[in-house]
């Protein structure tokens, strides 16, 4: 099999066209073209589905590239820590991350981690859907409470937890439901239960406003339009300031973030020393330390 044209292949099923990959990598679009049918006519099956504007991939194309492009990252990383001696971290480091983790604390991490390593090309962005690493060209991803992936490995290093919070002039009536600000679309009357220094309660909540980040939720609940459910770490100084009040920590597991990245692929240096970077920076991996994170 030729080695150049699964190459050429990996480049136009990355970018989705001929054009799009002629233009990202300075190539003849008519080479990459020429190589693609070749690697087809090689293999005698059909690797992409050409429409008059479009290209996709087929069952078969889709699964050419899961494979080779694992291992054509593992050989281009390979080279580069021969190249510089296995040492320094370089080249380009893809990371999708959660909203509510990029807005609080991921700018400040991603810049103190690029004056770190500025070999490294750091790209990040931000996903709250379940992307596809291998597909989307992603090294590393965080993933809140992910489910199990036989594909993936990592571990968490941060861990948060629900709790429900309101104005300290907001007062519990005691025959109705309390107005309620939720992320997320406007439901029905509910019970929140919560578990309280004094032993566990239920709070009636009647949705007033839906909102669709924590971030605004903070602020509506600040404001003293109803009680919201936040993560600690988000309302930590809040409380301490006595700017917000705790009505009880919300019963159920916790939530935790996870950084991980695919099995079949070897430990990059780029990724790696992310990865060390996040404990440097989160060593106990608990809400208050990402609060004080976030508030210096």
């Amino acid at each position: 099999m030729d080695l150049v044209a699964i190459v050429d292949f990996n480049l136009v099923a990355r970018y989705g066209g001929f054009g799009k990959a002629a233009r990202a990598a300075a190539r003849p679009k008519a080479t990459l073209s020429r190589r693609v049918a070749e690697l087809e006519a090689s293999l005698n099956v059909r690797l992409f589905e050409r429409g008059a504007r479009s290209l996709k991939l087929t069952e078969e194309g889709r699964a050419l590239f899961e494979r080779t492009a694992v291992l054509l990252t593992e050989l281009d990383e390979a080279a580069a820590a021969i190249a510089s001696g296995g040492r320094n971290p370089r080249g380009r480091l893809r990371i999708s991350a959660p909203l509510l983790f990029s807005q609080t604390a991921m700018g400040r991490l991603a810049a103190g981690f690029a004056m770190k390593f500025p070999a490294v090309r750091l790209e990040v962005t931000t996903e709250d859907r379940a992307v596809n690493m291998i597909e989307e060209a992603y090294d590393l991803v965080i993933r809140v409470n992910p489910e199990p992936d036989a594909a993936l490995v990592g571990r968490p290093f941060l861990h948060d937890r629900l709790v429900v919070v309101g104005s300290p002039e907001l007062l519990r009536p005691d025959d109705a439901p309390v107005p309620a600000v939720v992320r997320g679309p406007i439901g029905q009357s509910t019970t929140w239960e919560v578990a309280t220094a004094s032993g566990k309660a239920s709070i009636p909540v009647n949705p007033m406003l839906g909102l669709s980040s924590m971030m605004m939720v903070r602020e509506a609940v600040r404001a003293g339009v109803g009680v919201g459910r936040l993560p600690l770490s988000l309302v930590s100084h809040d409380l301490s300031e006595g700017k917000l009040a705790l009505w009880g920590d919300v019963e159920g597991p916790g939530t935790a973030l996870w950084a991980l990245y695919p099995t079949r692929r070897l430990l990059s240096a780029r990724v790696s020393a992310f990865l060390d970077y996040l404990r440097e920076a989160f060593p106990e991996g608990t809400p208050d330390e990402l609060a004080a994170y976030v508030g210096r």
